[in-house]
This record gives structure tokens, sequence and C-alpha cells, in this order.
């Protein structure tokens, strides 16, 4: 086992955030060109790559990484993020960087809500609370009876409910497999599954686009092994609040390159959802200790 660093888990949990928002507009340039399926079909082609590779090196076999006590839930969590990362690209087309994260800061406190009911977990009144205002922050940037709703603003909130429900199965599927056994099952089903879907929708593919597909699979890796890194070097609760810095740099990213527009309301909700995600992650600290 690796001696903690705090610092250093910090300072890769920032490099992260930053390697992942960058990966957010590569996709959402290349799935603005081609089909959101074959774009992420690609990407998992070299994410379940990595995961065998990681697989093989700290598991001894691939045998052995995929040797599980949760042969239904691992293939679950693998569908379930493959196609959570479907309608998070559609949503950077559709709604762009800056709107589809701002919503999609929530699931933090989506997880907060539903450890109860299916981890067990106990959440006081003050997490309750802090739950409730972060979904007044996201109401504030959907405005609600003051503008037009847009259906697509659905696909960040339903994919901050996959995603939180991801990130519960895999809570409770750590209780007995390891880490390594998790991120196999991910990468090698979420492969399969997106490659059933979107070998149907290939299309041809400039050559410049195809440097920024290499990127965007390049930077998925490096990105994942440095969380993995982060979180073998410093407690996940000390790391896990630079995780909303994602947030800021894709931000930056859709109005700089995307020419998106940063609005009053939006802003304004983003900061209340931000702030109450922060509050339980704080909270559940100072419960466990």
């Amino acid at each position: 086992m690796k001696a903690q660093n705090t610092q250093l888990g910090i300072i890769l949990m920032v490099a992260v955030t930053f390697v992942f928002a960058m990966q957010d507009g590569i996709s959402r340039h290349l799935a603005g060109a081609y089909n959101v399926m074959m774009v992420v079909m690609i990407r998992y082609w070299f994410f379940a790559a990595f995961a065998i590779w990681l697989g093989w090196r700290k598991a001894g076999s691939l045998r052995a990484a995929g040797a599980t006590h949760h042969p239904i839930l691992q293939p679950l969590r693998g569908v379930l993020l493959a196609v959570q990362i479907n309608v998070l690209v559609l949503g950077f087309v559709k709604i762009g960087l800056v709107g589809n994260h701002a919503i999609f800061a929530s699931y933090p406190l989506m997880i907060a809500a539903l450890s109860g009911p299916i981890l067990g977990e106990s959440v006081g009144w003050r997490r309750w609370v802090a739950i409730g205002i972060g979904f007044v922050g996201v109401l504030i940037i959907l405005q609600p009876g003051f503008a037009v709703f847009s259906p697509y603003a659905l696909l960040p909130i339903v994919g901050a409910v996959m995603f939180a429900t991801y990130g519960l199965l895999t809570r409770y599927v750590g209780r007995k497999d390891r880490a390594v056994v998790s991120f196999f099952w991910v990468g090698t089903v979420g492969a399969a599954i997106t490659t059933i879907a979107g070998v149907a929708w290939w299309e041809p593919m400039i050559a410049s686009d195809w440097a920024w597909m290499l990127l965007l699979c390049v930077t998925g890796i490096v990105g994942h092994y440095m969380l993995i890194s982060a979180y073998e070097v410093a407690e996940a609760s000390a790391i896990q609040p630079f995780a909303y810095l994602q947030l800021v740099f894709a931000s930056i990213l859709g109005m700089t390159v995307f020419q998106e527009v940063l609005e009053l309301h939006v802003a304004i909700g983003a900061g209340v959802v931000v702030l109450a995600g922060l509050f339980t992650l704080w909270r559940a600290r100072q419960v466990r200790h």
C-alpha cells in the first residue's frame, strides 16, 4: 500500500479535472460532426485496451481481473456507464459544455440522497437540507416557468442520475471486489455494448479528426490513470471536492472555444449546486471521523 500524500493527491485530481474537461471539449467537437455512438465506440476501444492491460498488470492475469463476487452488477455497471457517456456527449452537442456541466454537477447530491435507500448509509438532516438547496440550484439553472424549457436540458439530468447510480453500484461492489476488477468490467463490457450499438453508425472520418480522436483516447487513458493514482495516494474525502474544478475548466473551454455564453442564472445556480455538494462531502467526512 502506498504512503498517503494528500498534496500529491490534490495535484493529481486537479490535473484529472483539466484533462477530463479537455476530453469533453474534444468529444463535443467530434460528436458535432459524426454520430455520437460511433465517437463513444472508438473511445471505448482504447479504454478497454487500457482496462485489460491494467487488469493483467495489477491482478496478475485476465482471469483474476475478471473474478467478481457480483456477476450481474458488474456488467450492469459497464452498460450503465456506456449509456451515460453517450447521453452526456449528446448533451455537450445540444446544450453546450457550460449548461451541461452546471446541471451535471448535481450528481454528488444524488449520490448522497440515494446512498440511504441503496447502501443503507445514514443521511442526516443537515445533508438533506443541503441536497434540497442543491436541487433548488438546478431549478435556478433551468428557470422553469421563465423561459421555454428545452427538452435537451433533460440530458444532463438523466446523465447525472445514471452516473450517481453507477457511483453507488461501484461503492456497493467495492465492498467485495477490488477496484481493478471493477475497472476491468467497466472497460470490457462498455466496449462490447458500444460496439454493438455504434458499428451500424460508422461513417468516414477526415484525417484531422482522426488526430482529434486519437487525442481523445489518449486523454481518456491518461485521465483515468491519474485518477486511479490520486485515490491510491490520498483519501477520497480529501481530494473529491477538487473534482468540481472540471465544471470551471469545461465552462472556460466552452466560452473561449465554442463561443458559449455563461448566463447569470446559470452561474448562480451552478454556484448553489457546488456549495451544496461541497457541504455534503464535508459533512460525510465529519460523520466518518
